[in-house]
């Protein structure tokens, strides 16, 4: 589905849209949306592709549990008051305009829902599939395993990087899932979409 048709999709839900050809460029428009104010920020690889961290870092306040010099717990309670939060998406249903995250803390989660004056989605081409059942599929047997992975976690799918066991392991990183049907009524919400392949 060609961007534009996944901007309206998305715009009919009611979030705010804004596309962009390369990483670079949404990079540096999001390093001037997002000026002299907190800023929480969930765990991501596309996040630390773009370099966003050390941007918005130069000139806000940075709440980020891999990031700041706070310890992690800290620095996730502390993003969670912040007032805009950025996080990436790990999947997006193209027919429906549906956002999927996968959470283990809970605190991208949350912070996707409540609390915030806005927030931002950044997802790469590499996050859409045809519609929601193939989002799911690939945010739990794909995303959730490299993930895994990277973090260095004790789980069956970490060890084998290939799909969902439906593990009951402690270190476990998919323990609750949101789906955005529509824009949360309490905040803004928008949705930059980038024309390259991103994070996982």
């Amino acid at each position: 589905m060609a961007f534009e048709q996944l901007k309206s999709k998305l715009e009919a839900n009611g979030f705010q849209v804004t596309t962009f050809p390369t990483g670079e460029a949404a990079a540096a428009y999001l390093n001037q949306a997002i000026d002299h104010t907190t800023v929480g920020m969930g765990g991501s690889v596309t996040l630390t592709e773009l370099g966003l961290q050390q941007s918005l870092s130069a000139h806000n306040i940075l709440y980020n549990h891999g990031f700041s010099p706070c310890s992690a717990d800290m620095a996730r309670d502390l993003a969670a008051g912040a007032e805009v939060y950025v996080l990436s998406a790990n999947g997006i249903a193209a027919d429906t305009g549906e956002i999927i995250n996968i959470d283990g803390c809970g605190n991208r989660a949350a912070s996707s829902l409540y609390g915030h004056k806005k927030v931002y989605f950044v997802a790469g081409k590499n996050k859409i599939s045809p519609d929601f059942p193939s989002a799911l599929q690939r945010v739990r047997n794909v995303v959730a395993p490299q993930n895994a992975q990277r973090l260095h976690r004790k789980t069956p799918c970490a060890a084998k990087g290939d799909r969902c066991y439906n593990c009951s392991s402690p270190e476990r990183i998919c323990n609750g899932l949101v789906v955005l049907y529509k824009k949360m009524q309490s905040m803004d919400m928008e949705v930059v979409l980038i024309d390259q392949e991103l994070g996982y």
